[in-house]
């Protein structure tokens, strides 16, 4: 096991991991830029040092200053957490190329299954089944010559990175120019791969992913499944597991193709693969991801497994304690995300207690929200025995949470939790674009 782990990330998810590493007895270095200098993740670190500016370009981003860091502070692994560098292959390598592990997938993995056009080609031989697609496209008139034999409306998905960008929706060929120029220009700004392809565009659909954890002794297990359909611009709002759409039957067999899956491709690390349900209960394999995933806590809540350690423990090369048939997955857990609508102070916070409430934030009073960085100030998980005990409690723990001086989404958190689509939980994808 690691003595001491240099966390390149800040945030609610800077500070998860700070208390993981504490809990394990492990070391921890915090890296700051000069916004963050008196974030709570730098207080709770062993150590913390300064590299770079405001900007994440200047910081977050900077592999060199993040690399020498870690060697000046004597730390054997860095922890990425997620977004910034936790899916670059070349930060990963350059790791190793020091001497420092990499608490993630190995670097080859990384290449090959964060592009998600050659992900596909992969699992089409797994027994998963993969929605309909392209590799990454050419140039515009490939995308107008594959939109025409996939048949529209189609998606066009950046190849690199995630969380919603470099994605638009093309009902026809009128709208294919247009959206081409967004989603190039998108994914090219956020990732620095402006690279697209495009795929079939499954509707009415849910958004639906499955949890695994893999070791390097070949052990494979999932810990159940994610709904995530309540979504803004693309952008997650609210998660819950199990889902509603999902019975025990269809659970079971979507595990035991995934796990299989994994094992097909030989995945080490913590991982999610991405589908989409449609009405008639199929699932499409969309995509992977080989990080952790912002709602991993609700899995948490559920099965009662934290993913953040067993993440360290692998990349120390500790194999998994625990079977598929270990694993809880009893109740209903269910995550809001909160964010700041604009820049602000913070000025007062209460947080909810109570059995199984959970709020995960980087949230101290005098905090400034500022324009440099992602709009999430925190988690609200909550757990109970029934959906409808878990619903109750979501909505105590919403009206109890109070952040003074940041203009936050709670008010509108509770009115999707009040929605009556949500509550008898019958939603899909197009439910924030029909309120």
């Amino acid at each position: 096991m690691f003595s001491k782990i240099l966390i390149a990330n800040r945030g609610e998810i800077a500070v998860r991991i700070i208390r993981a590493c504490k809990e394990m007895g492990v070391a921890t270095v915090a890296v700051y830029s000069e916004a963050d200098r008196n974030a709570l993740h730098v207080a709770l670190a062993d150590q913390a040092y300064c590299i770079g500016g405001s900007e994440a370009s200047e910081s977050y981003l900077n592999e060199k200053q993040i690399i020498s860091t870690a060697l000046l502070a004597g730390a054997q692994a860095i922890h990425p957490g997620y977004g910034f560098l936790s899916e670059n292959a070349h930060f990963a390598r350059l790791c190793r190329k020091n001497g420092l592990v990499f608490i993630g997938p190995d670097p080859k993995d990384m290449e090959r299954l964060s592009d998600k056009a050659v992900l596909k080609e992969l699992i089409q031989n797994t027994g998963l089944t993969v929605i309909p697609g392209t590799k990454a496209l050419a140039d515009l008139r490939d995308a107008a010559k594959e939109a025409h034999r996939i048949g529209y409306p189609v998606m066009l998905k950046a190849c690199a990175g995630g969380g919603g960008r470099g994605i638009r929706l093309v009902r026809s060929e009128d709208e294919l120019e247009e959206n081409w120029y967004q989603a190039t220009s998108e994914a090219l700004s956020a990732f620095g791969d402006g690279s697209v392809y495009l795929e079939k565009y499954v509707y009415p659909a849910r958004h639906v992913e499955l949890q695994i954890l893999a070791d390097e002794h070949g052990n494979v297990v999932c810990l159940g499944e994610r709904d995530c359909s309540l979504q803004l611009r693309n952008q997650k709002l609210i998660e819950e597991t199990p889902s509603p759409a999902v019975n025990d039957a269809q659970r079971g067999k979507i595990i035991a193709l995934s796990v299989d899956a994994i094992r097909r491709i030989g995945y080490v690390g913590a991982g999610t693969l991405e589908f989409l349900l449609d009405k008639y209960g199929n699932f499409w394999f969309m995509e992977m991801n080989v990080r952790l995933q912002v709602e991993h806590c609700v899995t948490e809540m559920l099965t009662g497994i934290d993913l953040v350690k067993w993440q360290i423990r692998i990349a120390a090369g500790i194999p998994l304690d625990f079977t598929q048939a270990d694993i809880p997955m009893t109740g209903s857990a269910i995550e809001c995300r909160v964010n700041a609508k604009s820049c602000g102070e913070l000025q007062m916070l209460h947080v909810p207690g109570g059995p199984a409430v959970r709020f995960d934030t980087c949230l101290i009073e005098g905090t400034q929200v500022t324009p440099y960085y992602d709009a999430l100030l925190g988690k609200l998980i909550v757990y109970a025995k029934h959906r409808e005990e878990t619903l109750r409690k979501l909505r105590a723990a919403l009206c109890e949470l109070v952040i003074e001086g940041i203009p936050t989404n709670i008010e509108d958190q509770l009115a999707i939790v009040d929605d009556d689509r949500f509550v008898s939980g019958d939603y899909d994808l197009t439910f924030m674009g029909s309120r």
